[in-house]
């Protein structure tokens, strides 16, 4: 249940801001964001270790970054099925991924980011689908940009937990003071107010609206989030900052897993 909320305001000092929350079985192996790519070497992004992609890519130097969500919907052909995770890597060099032939892909959907804006790809049932986002909050899941893909889970329940995730986390990040991240400085520093709220906002990770989550949904492996990229772009600016969950509300040393603890900044520019 992966999760992106973009903010637009393209009259302020750093008119976009991107938060991904990458959830996944927490036993599948991933390395923390680096320059990975020796055919790519100035992107920066975490590292899939069974598949060899990323969650989310980073080019400082265009200043664009692209985050992959799981879709659902009918699956490619099992004999030409490609990994999604080179998918961001395409997006942030050549503007999106709209001229790729995309039947090897399982369903999806990539938000790629820019210093002016932000837009949606989905792709389900053999159609692309392309939306600019408005100014203001949006928020992408696994169900599509505002929970309204064409393909949507078919679990109530899964569903559910998705709608409470946004909307709780909406209306905190729309109460909230909104940063705007420059510098050099730590983690806390740049993003005020939001940061209480990205570590989870005090909520169980079991809770429905859970944002950083762990849940046991049965089948002898536990699901949840496996870290957090926040993501602020400017004409002249990018901040990335990174961190393996949980992470302390205070930018702190939480109690993460193997790739890393505490918050992280990954580049600025």
């Amino acid at each position: 249940m992966c999760t992106a909320f973009v903010s637009i305001e393209p009259g302020a000092a750093v008119p976009v801001l991107l938060l991904s929350v990458r959830d996944e079985y927490l036993g599948r192996a991933w390395l923390p964001p680096d320059h990975h790519w020796p055919d790519r070497p100035g992107l920066l992004g975490g590292l899939d270790l069974a598949a060899g992609g990323t969650w989310l890519a980073v080019d400082p130097a265009r200043r664009t970054a692209a985050c992959l969500l799981n879709g659902f919907g009918p699956l490619a052909p099992a004999d030409s099925r490609r990994t999604r995770g080179g998918l961001p890597l395409t997006a942030v060099t050549e503007d999106g991924i709209g001229h790729l032939d995309l039947t090897p892909y399982d369903p999806f959907h990539l938000v790629l980011v820019r210093p002016d804006g932000a837009r949606v790809a989905s792709w389900g049932d053999g159609r692309l689908e392309e939306r600019e986002l408005p100014a203001g909050l949006s928020v992408v899941l696994n169900d599509g940009l505002e929970g309204l893909a064409a393909n949507r889970s078919a679990s109530e329940r899964i569903s559910a937990l998705m709608a409470a995730r946004a909307d709780h986390f909406r209306a905190r990040f729309t109460a909230a003071h909104r940063p705007e991240p420059t510098g050099d400085g730590p983690t806390a520093r740049a993003w005020g107010a939001w940061l209480p709220i990205v570590a989870g906002d005090g909520l169980a990770p079991d809770e429905d609206a859970a944002l950083v989550q762990r849940r046991d949904f049965g089948d002898g492996r536990i699901w949840g989030s496996s870290s957090i990229s926040l993501l602020a772009l400017g004409p002249d600016r990018l901040r990335y900052d990174f961190a393996a969950a949980p992470v302390a509300a205070d930018g702190a040393t939480g109690a993460a897993g193997a790739a890393g603890a505490g918050w992280q900044r990954i580049a600025t520019d």
